[in-house]
């Protein structure tokens, strides 16, 4: 027994209404972070960092950005084994349905896992940033002789009910799984720990079978693994948890997603991709060197391929290629670049602005998706935290402005509480 023999299952086929409108174009794996990287370059490179060679990302929605991600970034010779691959839904003679939830991705796809021969399978989510060394929590799946381990960690109080809890015996068994509890009465019996900041142990929605199990538990009725599967293989499986300390944060959330982003700026951020013992993989593009000319940055990620003239930029995250004028002005945003550098005729033939920010412009609490076109003078400023809603050239998600990738900001345009929806 040992790594070789363990399949890594990414979940990626949901919709990720909660990233709209960042997955409207790709699937939610799909999505940039960090400047260069994609989401789902998290869970693939903690499988190759912990000896899992090879992993299945299941999916649905908009795959045609994220299988070619995949195929670009992750290709295997014939001297070393392993592969990548997306595992999309399909029609077939016993299912015509989409996924219904996360395990009934999996049961559909159970054929092509059960071919791989592995002996267990990983279940990953595909919208989590961290750093988990896979290895250990196989040494402790092996040791427990568990049919199946769920990953934890610590919860408090105000977070709670957005975890599945788990009550654990003093080996680490797990006696008791509750999916979301939100009545302090029903969280009552799982707040074990001693720590009275962080009393229970919340799922990170990750979970690791031994395959025969997992085969048995997806022959029940239930879609999901927090809300049923779980629950269900108390019965009559050995279920363990695992309990993990590091940095984790779900980012399926903008609000989320936006944090963990700008957290990145830091001096000592909490989850570093500069790494260098467990890097987190991409797709190698072959990009010049960043120029800047009379520019002003502080806390500032900084990506590759990018021209900035007299710009001045805090607390932000510029992604590859990104175009910014003269006397641009950007504050706690997410600049997300573009795939490619535009040909001068093809900008005049759309008569459209180029891609990227416009002289002049501002802007403050946003993300701004790739290959967007915001034009010359151009104010962007966060809405009351309670605001959401869409609009036909951006939308807000709890206060932040979103622009869409491909939009366009004509020159002048002001996104603000008290301005005209555009």
């Amino acid at each position: 027994m040992g790594m070789q023999d363990i399949l890594g299952v990414v979940l990626g086929g949901g919709r990720g209404s909660r990233l709209w409108p960042l997955t409207k174009l790709r699937a939610k794996p799909a999505v940039p972070i960090g400047g260069k990287y994609r989401l789902v370059d998290i869970p693939v490179s903690n499988c190759l960092n912990s000896g899992i060679q090879r992993v299945a990302i299941l999916t649905q929605f908009n795959s045609v950005s994220l299988h070619r991600h995949i195929v670009q970034t992750y290709p295997f010779d014939l001297i070393h084994p392993g592969w990548v691959q997306v595992l999309a839904a399909e029609q077939t003679l016993t299912s015509a349905d989409w996924y219904q939830g996360t395990a009934d991705a999996v049961r559909k796809q159970l054929f092509e896992i059960q071919v791989t021969g592995a002996e267990d399978v990983l279940v990953l989510a595909g919208d989590h940033l961290y750093r988990m060394d896979y290895a250990r929590l196989a040494a402790f799946h092996w040791e427990h002789q568990a049919d199946v381990t769920i990953a934890v960690k610590p919860v408090g109080e105000v977070e709670a009910g957005r975890f599945g809890l788990v009550k654990l015996e003093s080996d680490g068994r797990v006696t008791a799984f509750v999916e979301k509890p939100k009545s302090p009465d029903e969280r009552e019996a799982f707040a074990l720990r001693e720590d009275p900041e962080a009393p229970y142990f919340g799922s990170m929605g990750l979970y690791l079978f031994k395959f025969p199990v997992l085969e048995s538990l997806l022959k029940s009725p239930y879609d999901d693994f927090g809300s049923g599967v779980l629950p269900a293989a108390l019965e009559a499986q050995r279920v363990y948890a695992f309990p993990f300390d590091g940095y984790w944060e779900d980012v399926g959330t903008v609000e989320a997603f936006f944090r963990a982003n700008l957290d990145l700026t830091d001096p000592d951020p909490a989850f570093n991709f500069h790494e260098g013992n467990l890097p987190i993989f991409t797709h190698p593009r072959f990009l010049p060197g960043t120029r800047t000319y009379s520019v002003n940055l502080d806390h500032v990620l900084l990506s590759e391929g990018c021209f900035i003239q007299g710009a001045d930029i805090s607390h932000s995250v510029i992604g590859i290629r990104s175009q910014i004028g003269e006397g641009v002005e950007i504050r706690d945003s997410v600049i997300m670049g573009a795939d490619y550098y535009e040909a001068e005729s093809r900008r005049q033939a759309e008569g459209a602005p180029p891609i990227g920010i416009g002289a002049g412009s501002s802007v403050h609490g946003a993300i701004v998706d790739k290959n967007a076109r915001i034009g010359r003078n151009v104010s962007i400023r966060p809405f009351p935290p309670d605001q959401s809603f869409d609009s036909e050239r951006f939308s807000v998600q709890g206060g932040i402005v979103i622009v869409p990738k491909h939009a366009i900001l004509p020159d002048g345009t002001r996104l603000a509480p008290d301005s005209k929806p555009a």
